[in-house]
């Protein structure tokens, strides 16, 4: 972590007192901050795009240290992001639609076992009275609902087709997304360069050392944290087909991205593999074989994946990494939630130097501390 040394208040060395400087940031931050949630609407496809772009950066740097023009490099990484991104809607797809086909199959079997089985047998070890627990038929609550959930249904076609106009805009919008990402990839650099060129002279340094281990973490945490969750999406699907539940794809997949929040994928995976599979074997050994998948999948993120990809430097507590989701998708929507844990990853870093900035100022000492405020130095 670079040292923080508190500003001084030398006019001379600085050319003003900085601490002028304050209310001009302090404006401008929100100002910023009124021109985001102002403009969310049409902002999606300039995040989305600033995310490429961000990922993107390193490979395009990286060519053009092999002395690859810098424009053809952002082709390249293009073409190889689009194919990757094709080959895995092409692939998985098909196989995803499947699954969630034989899931929706099991859903009046599965209703059926929970009020005709687990419901009484849940009443009886209770000791509850008859009728405490809700005894209903599948198909004729089905039969029920069926003629109010086609209306429904027909008035959401009939606004989804009334709607032109946005689906149009919508579609506008996605056809954006490549468009800024390729232009933000190419001119990342500069722009970055020019960002840093508008701070105050007397911060720039200490600006650029603090946003360069903010971009660590950042860093970390986008292309770290997406390598593990795809690796353990990988490693459950594969485990669960392995013992043959039907659903092994869509589980695994929904495990894995689970995995953005800590100890939330180990949990949710096992717990909905656990009902899948005993629906469809009806035997209790096969649920040993689901608790082992799921305790490989956790040792290999622990022990290696985590340490190796991620580390400690994105310092985000699991209850943090929840409360940031929550916050993000409160105040801006999908794209808080797009943005919400890498602006939570740049704030615990400011938060960090400035815990230390304080803990070296006058604030935070007592006057007859001079002894104990040396020896900390």
């Amino acid at each position: 972590m670079a040292e923080i040394i508190p500003p001084s208040t030398d006019s001379a060395s600085d050319g003003d007192n900085p601490i002028n400087r304050w209310p001009l940031v302090l404006a401008s931050l929100l100002f910023f901050g009124l021109l985001f949630y102002l403009l969310q609407p049409i902002l999606l496809p300039f995040v989305l795009g600033a995310l490429i772009a961000y990922l993107g950066d390193p490979l395009v740097d990286a060519l053009e240290r092999r002395q690859v023009n810098r424009t053809l490099g952002v082709v390249l990484v293009f073409i190889l992001f689009f194919t990757l991104v094709i080959a895995g809607v092409l692939f998985m797809v098909p196989l995803i639609l499947d699954q969630l086909d034989a899931l929706i199959r099991k859903i009046p079997a599965a209703y059926q076992w929970l009020t005709q089985v687990l419901a009484p047998w849940l009443q009886e070890r209770l000791g509850l009275p008859e009728g405490t627990l809700p005894q209903m038929d599948w198909s004729s609550q089905l039969a029920d609902n069926w003629q109010s959930l086609g209306k429904m249904m027909a008035q959401t076609g009939k606004k989804l087709t009334g709607s032109g106009a946005a689906i149009l805009m919508g579609l506008a919008s996605l056809a954006l997304v490549p468009v800024v990402a390729f232009y933000l990839m190419r001119d990342w650099d500069i722009l970055m360069d020019k960002m840093l060129r508008m701070m105050p002279m007397a911060w720039q340094e200490r600006t650029s050392s603090i946003v360069g281990e903010a971009d660590e973490v950042v860093g970390a945490f986008m292309r770290g944290q997406f390598i593990v969750m795809c690796a353990l999406g990988v490693i459950y699907g594969t485990g669960l087909w392995m013992i043959g539940v039907q659903l092994a794809l869509l589980l695994g997949l929904i495990a894995g991205l689970a995995s953005l929040v800590p100890y939330l994928g180990f949990i949710v995976g096992v717990v909905s593999s656990l009902v899948a599979a005993y629906f469809q074997f009806h035997d209790w050994s096969v649920l040993l074989w689901v608790v082992v998948v799921f305790g490989v999948g956790q040792a290999v993120e622990s022990m290696l994946l985590t340490p190796i990809l991620v580390g400690d430097r994105i310092g985000l507590h699991p209850v943090a990494v929840i409360f940031a989701l929550m916050a993000g998708s409160q105040i801006a929507g999908f794209i808080g939630i797009v943005v919400a844990l890498p602006v939570a990853a740049v704030i615990t870093v400011f938060a960090r130097h400035g815990m230390d900035y304080y803990r070296a100022s006058d604030i935070y000492w007592h006057e007859g501390d001079e002894d104990r405020r040396r020896g900390s130095e």
